[in-house]
């Protein structure tokens, strides 16, 4: 930790929410600390190819933007630190944020941790994680050029990182459990147009376990539910992509109330039940998961906390001239 001092906000993460927040609020000289456990851009930093973020007709890869986003933020002087916090609690009127490294005091706290990769939980998955089983394409796929592979989901992003390992594998088993996709048209469309030749897609097909040997995995084994019987996929590793789900264990005691699935709660002004602490992003219940929306929640929750920290009474910070950042939103003086 680099100092002990007071900070005005500290973000929990770094994703295209937490950096959208850290540029508007730096740039309004709120002293701002980012704390990321993982990869400076979260999810986005991992995927291949964004097509459809606004202002980039063409696309761009998921690291240039997180890079131009980190680098945005810097340059109003966000500070990023790469630590994992543990926990959220108080300290008087502030907040008190339990790292590996210490704990920092902070007199607001946004959460915009993002998601994980969902797990299958089937025998073997564990075991040969990162040794044959992985959840991000980008990161992995290169070590399988000429490999048979096998793709677990059949949503939008087992359909789009299904498509990405073509680059790399010599052929593809996709199991969808379902009958059918859950993928976009536009996904469907072009995987049926561009891919079949190396990919092979098993509908009605679920995922049991999947099997090693010499430590390293070998095969797949399902069940075709149509049948009821059991079918194998030989296989020289496995990618699965079903799903999300929140990053939110470091706020267990934390008081932050969460939805059923484990998402926070928030009201319109992005203000959890906690006063202080606010949340944006995919990890916000209700949040549709879409870079362009978290980057749109992240500068709406900077507004809010500018206001909350501007009526702290007696507030202890270096009051600086600021640029104007107009808000018609709901004042905090009721509350404080």
């Amino acid at each position: 930790m680099e100092d002990s001092k007071v900070r005005d906000l500290v973000v929990v993460g770094a994703g295209p929410a937490a950096l959208s927040a850290a540029l508007y609020a730096s740039r309004e000289d709120i002293d701002t600390l980012l704390i990321e456990k993982g990869a400076i851009g979260g999810l986005a930093a991992v995927t291949d190819w964004i097509d459809n973020y606004p202002g980039f007709a063409k696309g761009v890869s998921g690291m240039e933007l997180s890079e131009a986003m980190r680098a945005q933020a810097e340059r109003f002087g966000a500070k990023i630190e790469l630590d994992e916090v543990l926990s959220i609690g108080s300290k008087g009127d502030n907040k008190l944020v339990k790292t590996h490294d210490g704990e920092i005091e902070a007199r607001a706290v946004l959460i915009a941790t993002g998601n994980d990769y969902k797990k299958i939980g089937v025998t073997g998955e564990m075991e040969y994680y990162a040794k044959g089983v992985h959840y991000c394409a980008t990161c992995d796929g290169a070590f399988y050029r000429d490999k048979r592979l096998v793709v677990v989901g059949g949503g939008n992003s087992a359909v789009q990182e299904g498509m990405f390992l073509t680059k790399f594998a010599s052929h593809i088993d996709m199991l969808v459990r379902g009958p059918e996709f859950r993928a976009s048209q536009v996904l469907q469309d072009e995987l049926k147009a561009k891919h079949t030749d190396k990919i092979t897609v098993h509908f009605n097909t679920a995922t049991d376990e999947i099997v090693g040997e010499n430590g390293k995995v070998t095969k797949v084994i399902g069940t075709d539910k149509t049948t009821g019987q059991k079918v194998e996929f030989p296989t020289d590793g496995v990618f699965v992509f079903v799903g999300l789900s929140p990053n939110t264990k470091f706020l267990d005691g934390s008081g932050v109330e969460l939805d059923e699935r484990g998402f926070v709660k928030t009201n319109s002004d992005l203000g959890t039940n906690v006063l202080g602490v606010f949340c944006a992003g995919d990890v916000r219940s209700g949040a549709t998961e879409q870079i362009a929306s978290a980057v749109g929640e992240g500068a709406t929750a900077a507004l809010t906390i500018r206001e909350y920290l501007d009526q702290i009474p007696a507030r202890k910070r270096l009051e600086l001239p600021r640029r104007s950042m107009k808000t018609d939103r709901r004042s905090y003086s009721e509350i404080l």
